[in-house]
């Protein structure tokens, strides 16, 4: 009985991953999951269960946390000293003293990869950030994510982890989340701050930008360590899909990737399971 069990669980992801061969998917991204979120199963895979850095993906977890603590979105949060990125020195634009409601902050974290605003959205929870980063790893392990470990609400450090097959579960969470589909997907938005009319964020991830996509959930990710990370649900052929890109090398790659897989998945994979 075990033996038939295992190999029900194990097909979905051979036949994903010999299909895309025969399709001559080539992927740069070090790590990879594609996952069919309407047949809850596993498309194509490659180093899915790699323990790696996952850099800003990080701040979906943040975004849920937050959410999940119903705290007041129109409480105005202000940028303070300890909000400022010592690690990386990282560029933000909004300065010490900056306030915006929670929900601005919220929103300039998941479109944006804004720094200083997840910084804060974690500095302002009930507990202070210690019991946020313990509330984002409970949060993971509720979700199943056996292999993540969260330190910070922002991803700058390397020490947030996690695998492709665990943020396939993470992104799968976050888009049961309307406020989590609609600021991820934000192509631009603007806030007003005392010391300038209005700033202008576009949204991380090109992908949103470019009308060719439909993406439910987004989140752009970049560390030295982490290399370039991108993770989506999005439809693909009216089919619900899940696409996890980590450690992709080279400013272009993980669009690379995506677009190369939505050609395949648009070319060969579908029509492949339609034909058979």
């Amino acid at each position: 009985m075990n033996k038939i069990i295992y190999a029900f669980f194990l097909m979905p992801m051979f036949i994903g991953t010999t299909l895309a061969q025969q399709g001559n998917l080539s992927l740069k991204s070090q790590a990879v999951l594609i996952f069919d979120a309407q047949q809850e199963h596993t498309i194509y895979d490659k180093k899915a269960d790699n323990v790696m850095p996952i850099a800003s993906i990080t701040k979906l977890m943040t975004a849920m946390v937050v959410l999940d603590a119903q705290l007041p979105l129109i409480e105005k949060i202000t940028i303070q000293p300890a909000d400022i990125d010592s690690l990386r020195n990282t560029h933000s634009r909004l300065l010490v003293g900056s306030s915006l409601p929670r929900e601005e902050m919220l929103r300039l974290t998941l479109m944006a990869s804004e720094n200083r605003a997840a910084a804060a959205l974690g500095r302002t929870y009930p507990g202070g950030m210690k019991a946020f980063v313990e509330a984002m790893n409970s949060k993971a392990f509720e979700l199943g994510m056996g292999n993540s470990y969260f330190v910070d609400s922002t991803g700058l450090s390397g020490a947030n982890v996690s695998t492709a097959r665990d943020l396939t579960k993470m992104v799968l969470a976050a888009y049961s989340y309307e406020t989590i589909r609609e600021f991820s997907t934000t192509v631009a938005h603007a806030v007003a701050l005392p010391y300038r009319k209005l700033i202008k964020f576009n949204n991380s991830n090109s992908l949103v930008r470019s009308g060719t996509w439909e993406i439910a959930v987004s989140k752009t990710g970049f560390l030295n360590e982490a290399g370039r990370c991108l993770v989506m649900y999005t439809q693909i052929t009216g089919k619900p899909i899940i696409i996890v890109l980590l450690d992709s090398f080279g400013k272009s790659a993980r669009i690379g990737d995506a677009n190369r897989i939505k050609k395949w998945l648009e070319t060969t994979y579908h029509r492949t399971i339609t034909s058979g």
